[in-house]
């Protein structure tokens, strides 16, 4: 600015700032309104973690669904046994078991899920002999299925010297079953699902993690993540008998 007797006006310099000032302001107008424009409709792409059975048992025809209800939204979906930081926006959606979801998240709880004992169709059981005193081989979880709250109860009741076999997925422990390998504990969810199986025993009482569908605090706003939120979590809502085992 120069300053004169009629008061403070602008120099050359000032001009050019205030011209470079005001195309800088248009721009993130413009920016500001591209964005809500976006977010007024649900288009783009949603980031999504599971874990290999929660996918393969319960959301893959959930998400073909979901494709059809809403073209305009691509699905990035990750399948890891690893609890994904929504934080860093690894992923934009979770959809996993969780007795205590962290304080960050916010979702929806489907249901409790329900875990039992299993046995390929053909396999000879006495139904008189208490479970856990069965002289039968058991198919075990190594980690990570080991570390979660089923895993720790079938390694405290069962006993991890009794289990044949440890495999890390519950999708290839539901195989060895299948197989006849031995008999070992599912997700009611993939279990009840394989006419090749049949269950032993009512699911426990004592496994009571939850299936959550779970988003970041901050995203819950965005149109296209809380369109895949409510359908999803309606979706599942549908299959809460199977999930919690309950026939």
């Amino acid at each position: 600015f120069e300053r004169s007797r009629n008061g403070y006006a602008l120099t050359a310099a000032g001009e050019d700032m205030l011209v470079i000032a005001g195309q800088m302001a248009e721009a993130v107008m413009d920016f500001e309104r591209r964005v809500a424009g976006m977010d007024a409709r649900p288009t783009g792409e949603v980031r999504v973690t599971t874990t290999e059975s929660i996918f393969s048992f319960l959301l893959a025809p959930v998400f073909a669904r979901f494709r059809e209800a809403y073209p305009g939204i691509t699905l990035d979906v990750i399948i890891d046994s690893r609890p994904l930081n929504l934080s860093r926006r690894d992923a934009d959606v979770a959809i996993r078991a969780s007795s205590e979801p962290q304080e960050t998240l916010v979702g929806r709880r489907i249901a409790t899920m329900g875990w039992a004992p299993y046995a390929a169709a053909g396999l000879a059981t006495d139904p008189a002999v208490p479970l856990a005193a069965l002289d039968m081989p058991w198919i075990g979880y190594s980690e990570p299925v080991s570390l979660s709250h089923a895993g720790r109860w079938i390694a405290a009741h069962i006993g991890e010297e009794r289990h044949v076999i440890t495999v890390n997925t519950v999708t290839a422990v539901s195989q060895f079953i299948e197989a006849g390998a031995g008999i070992g504990y599912l997700p009611c969810f993939a279990g009840d699902q394989m006419s090749s199986l049949k269950r032993l025993a009512d699911p426990s009482k004592e496994i009571t993690s939850a299936l959550w569908v779970l988003t970041h605090a901050d995203l819950r706003r965005s149109v296209r993540t809380r369109a895949f939120l409510d359908f999803v979590a309606s979706d599942l809502s549908k299959a809460r008998k199977l999930i919690e085992g309950s026939r």
